[in-house]
């Protein structure tokens, strides 16, 4: 598969919650640079199905993909109420707004490395685990 076409298939996944089309557009070693996910294909697979039950409405939305020799980069923007745990912080009813820029390596078709940076501070603040800034915590008001 050509890397634009991996990444459409990766905003699909997120888009249709199935988590089982990683089998589709990430080789079984998958490298995952990422603190959170494991490397692998089923780790990204167990990631993805959890994510899906703390975000169950979430949309994502593709914003840039720039294809470079054997990289490929995406932006993106997830969307969604944070209605089951997510990252083991219990469902808190809050919007959700995660952003991420994420670049993979291909090799034969398929993703086989990837890096992301995300606004995972924001994220906590959204869903109330990290006071926003500038605003004293409710202990100090």
């Amino acid at each position: 598969m050509e890397p634009r076409a991996l990444v459409e298939t990766y905003l699909e996944m997120l888009n249709s919650h199935d988590p089982d089309l990683v089998d589709t557009f990430l080789t079984e070693d998958y490298v995952n640079h990422n603190v959170v996910v494991a490397d692998g294909r089923e780790a990204n697979r167990d990631f993805w199905a959890t994510f899906f039950a703390g975000l169950p409405d979430v949309v994502a939305t593709m914003e840039d993909v720039i294809v470079s020799g054997d990289r490929v980069v995406g932006r993106f923007v997830y969307r969604g109420t944070h209605t089951g745990d997510l990252l083991g912080i219990a469902a808190s009813g809050a919007a959700v707004e995660m952003r991420s820029i994420d670049i993979w390596r291909v090799d034969g078709g398929l993703l086989v490395e990837h890096w992301d940076e995300l606004n995972l501070m924001e994220v906590f603040q959204q869903v109330g685990v990290l006071p926003l800034l500038g605003e004293p915590e409710a202990d100090e008001a």
